[in-house]
């Protein structure tokens, strides 16, 4: 089936018109991405280097998306000699260019750089960004997520999300002796560590929404612990023992609470925790299960899946635990519901017919799209700009060996499937809010 959506890309490509919007035809995003030219950064002596990597690593990020495709330089006609030099814009016509990145790096200080950048659009010729960056030259590769954040915000309309972190559970050893481990990451695979020993099995990370803080689950011995991490400081605080917990807990927006489910009584409720004060409030009362509990972006909402219509069903409550109403009426069971931070969507996990999927649904239920299938696929959580879905697959095993499990990234078109390379195996995904 041919789908179409409309991006902002090109933003006041006429300014006496107004705001003009490319349209893209996603039967195959990475068949037609936007054309971009992308000359070498501008470089003298020692910042060569530095200049190279720099821009290798904006160009991964975009073309990451499906939505660009890097000109080859081999093309280009017209050649700058300094980030002064005006376009010939009917240079970068000729090769089909929608829009030129000019840039230029120079050194300050023994060490620190400065990176100029601006962007034309080129069938307007018009500019449409000009910004410098300073960054430390140990810094170059941050600095770099930044520059093409800025790039696919100037160029979509949207923020980016290149300059953010994964938080996962790395997986190593045979099933029945499992070691699962936290580990993080920058969104492309770089400067990878493991936050956690082994020693304590960890599971289902879930990122602040606007701090750079995790919290997860770890076991120790039976007994499931809820613990606070603070990634850049290290920093790691005990919420509680709790013996049934039945769900990893997620933040609320204002990152001050936490929800979660709970078996009490041999029943799974809905609860919330304020951190401040460690009280907690129980959301829902009903004798089937209530579990996987997750925040509307406004703190308003909770969406959770439930048995309590007869199968496993996705329901939307208000913040307080008041009038569930259910949301989920297709074919199959659904769980893991991940709210999308822009509020438009919620994401979930659903089994039917055998197989597993991934998809996405409008917060009232309905538009419900698959975007992802196989023999397990699960866990979808959100980028920051709510473009992007992250989540882990494992294929079927053969008789006497585990299929590996694997991140993959997909965006909510359903195109642009990626699979994130890391370590080892890797499971549970959570993705970070843009640093600071």
């Amino acid at each position: 089936m041919k789908i179409k959506y409309f991006v902002a890309f090109l933003i006041c490509l006429f300014p006496g018109i107004g705001r003009a919007e490319l349209q893209i035809d996603v039967v195959g995003a990475m068949s037609n991405p936007l054309p971009l030219a992308f000359p070498d950064v501008l470089s003298e002596g020692s910042t060569r280097r530095i200049a190279s990597d720099i821009k290798d690593v904006i160009s991964a990020d975009l073309q990451n998306t499906g939505l660009f495709r890097i000109i080859p330089e081999s093309s280009y006609i017209q050649k700058f000699k300094t980030i002064n030099d005006q376009p010939v814009f009917v240079d970068w016509k000729a090769i089909n260019s929608h829009a030129l990145i000019q840039s230029a790096i120079v050194q300050t200080d023994p060490d620190t750089v400065r990176i100029d950048v601006r962007i034309w659009d080129a069938p307007a010729e018009k500019q449409l960004f000009a910004q410098a960056f300073s960054s430390k030259k140990s810094n170059w590769r941050r600095t770099a997520h930044k520059i093409a954040d800025k790039i696919y915000e100037r160029l979509t309309g949207e923020k980016g999300y290149f300059d953010t972190r994964i938080v996962y559970i790395s997986e190593s050893g045979p099933a029945t002796q499992r070691v699962k481990r936290l580990a993080i990451m920058d969104q492309d695979g770089e400067n990878h560590k493991f936050l956690t020993s082994g020693n304590a099995m960890a599971l289902t990370p879930r990122f602040s929404p606007n701090m750079q803080k995790i919290t997860y689950l770890s076991y120790a011995g039976s007994v499931p612990k809820v613990y606070i991490l603070n990634i850049n400081t290290g920093r790691q605080d005990l919420v509680g023992h709790f013996p049934g917990m039945t769900f990893a807990p997620a933040f609320s927006p204002d990152s001050g609470k936490l929800v979660f489910s709970y078996a009490a009584n041999g029943n799974s409720e809905i609860y919330e925790m304020d951190l401040e004060t460690k009280q907690t409030k129980q959301l829902t009362n009903h004798p089937a299960i209530d579990t996987s509990p997750s925040y509307s972006p406004d703190g308003r909402k909770i969406v959770f899946n439930s048995d309590r219509g007869g199968n496993q069903q996705l329901y939307v409550m208000g913040a307080d635990g008041g009038n569930a109403e259910r949301i989920s009426f297709g074919n199959g069971r659904y769980a893991t519901p991940a709210w999308s931070p822009r509020g438009d969507y919620i994401a979930f996990t659903k089994m039917a017919n055998g197989q597993f999927y991934i998809g996405v649904m409008y917060p009232d239920g309905s538009g419900e799209r698959v975007i992802a299938s196989g023999y397990l696929v699960e866990a979808p959580v959100w980028s920051p700009n709510g473009r992007v879905l992250m989540f882990f697959r494992q294929e079927r095993g053969g008789k006497f060996r585990n299929a590996a499990v694997n991140l993959y990234s997909i965006d909510i078109t359903g195109y642009n499937e990626r699979k994130i390379v890391t370590p080892a195996e890797a499971s549970d995904p959570a993705w970070s809010p843009l640093l600071d």
